[in-house]
């Protein structure tokens, strides 16, 4: 029962990681066709505050999500893949604001979305108990 309920919260939380990583890709996008094409929003958008508060929602999802189906699971690529994508998040505020920074920021939340992804599928295996998934270390 307890490990069940467990569950539900982890799937949820990494379905929230999804669907952070997935607004953080608009955000970044929005950010970049409206500054430079209409020269609007550049304050409101671009505040580094953000980036910051999304990259700390970020950690925290994925730390509880993800470091649950690791335990659960023992399969380190989801861990790895978000990891890095959080890497690419946090050097996307070492750069000043821009390409490079959407970039960085964009490819930081598909791999933190991927891990999510990832860990939704080795959790799910791995209590399906079936032979294909428990085959498959990588999947």
């Amino acid at each position: 029962m307890a490990n069940a309920f467990i569950s539900s919260i982890r799937t949820s939380i990494d379905r929230a990681g999804i669907t952070l990583s997935a607004l953080c890709a608009v955000h970044c996008l929005a950010t970049v066709v409206l500054v430079s094409t209409l020269g609007i929003g550049g304050e409101l958008l671009g505040n580094p505050l953000i980036h910051e508060i999304g990259l700390a929602l970020a950690m925290i999802i994925a730390a509880v999500a993800i470091g649950i189906g690791a335990l659960r699971h023992r399969r380190a690529v989801p861990f790895v893949t978000a990891m890095t994508g959080l890497s690419f998040m946090g050097g996307a505020l070492a750069v000043p604001h821009g390409a490079e920074e959407a970039l960085l920021t964009i490819i930081g939340v598909g791999l933190v979305s991927l891990g999510h992804i990832l860990n939704l599928r080795a959790c799910r295996c791995s209590l399906s108990g079936e032979h294909a998934c428990t085959a498959d270390p990588d999947r």
